[in-house]
């Protein structure tokens, strides 16, 4: 099969995670410049956002947010110009959850509140509030696969369209008893700024092949955990490879028996 690869370059990274509060901490985990220590995730309050929606704002948007600014400013982008793809394995797990008990109950009048952030797209909105953004917007979901997917879609939007898009991947836990059936520890995303040229603050170049190949593991027990309960977190290898500044090519999970195959040049 002749596949024509996807080449992006990227200039700015926004990373959170349990123990991982942003990208700097990350790259020094990654790196091996300080052990990696297990925390529940921090989310940091949207201050963005106006009242009424900072006080409504879930665990997914408060997330979603503090990755998006944080690849944003890395690479001195305007966030009201980005185009962006919004991928997660599932929606707000403690909305969902609350949403069930709720219908369980002999009163099952749903608050508009809990509704419109039951939707999968409520963090793309939450966005668009936030920064008053017009671009095109992408939201996606594939199950396990939900990071490379979101990838794909990015890059094809900036090797199509030639624009800057931003790859927000992002993942919320769910309370018992659904977490007993999805074991998602906490909450975890990336994001990745990519760009159709390079520029003086471009990080590295990147390609996008398919393979069968086996995805990389990693070799820290605990991160690798998260890499396999996280499904955003599918992206620690190449997030790995750019701490490092090190070429080369990273396999990531997505469709079996199909998989991602990226080559990494730093710049």
């Amino acid at each position: 099969m002749n596949v024509t690869p996807l080449t992006a370059w990227i200039e700015g990274i926004g990373f959170l995670a349990p123990g991982l509060p942003d990208w700097p901490t990350a790259r020094a985990v990654l790196r091996g410049e300080q052990p990696y220590t297990a925390a529940p995730s921090v989310l940091p309050i949207p201050a963005i956002l106006p009242p009424a929606e900072r006080r409504r704002a879930s665990r997914v948007i408060k997330l979603t947010l503090a990755i998006g600014f944080e690849a944003a400013a890395n690479a001195g982008a305007d966030v009201a110009t980005l185009a962006t793809v919004f991928t997660a394995s599932g929606a707000d797990g403690h909305n969902c959850h609350a949403l069930c008990e709720q219908l369980a109950s002999d009163d099952r009048q749903i608050s508009p509140t809990r509704f419109h952030n039951s939707v999968h797209n409520a963090a793309a909105g939450y966005w668009g509030i936030a920064t008053k953004a017009m671009a095109p917007c992408q939201v996606i979901c594939a199950f396990d696969a939900s990071f490379g997917a979101g990838l794909l879609d990015a890059l094809g939007q900036v090797v199509v369209d030639g624009q800057p898009t931003l790859l927000i991947a992002y993942d919320s836990e769910y309370p018992e008893p659904l977490h007993s059936q999805r074991e998602t520890p906490d909450c975890g995303g990336v994001a990745l700024l990519l760009t159709p040229e390079r520029t003086a603050r471009s990080q590295a170049r990147i390609t996008l092949s398919p393979t069968t190949a086996a995805a990389d593991e990693l070799l820290d027990s605990d991160l690798e955990a998260l890499r396999t309960t996280i499904p955003a977190l599918r992206s620690l290898p190449l997030l790995s490879r750019l701490a490092r500044g090190e070429a080369g090519a990273v396999c990531l999970d997505y469709l079996a028996p199909m998989q991602l195959r990226i080559d990494l040049q730093p710049c």
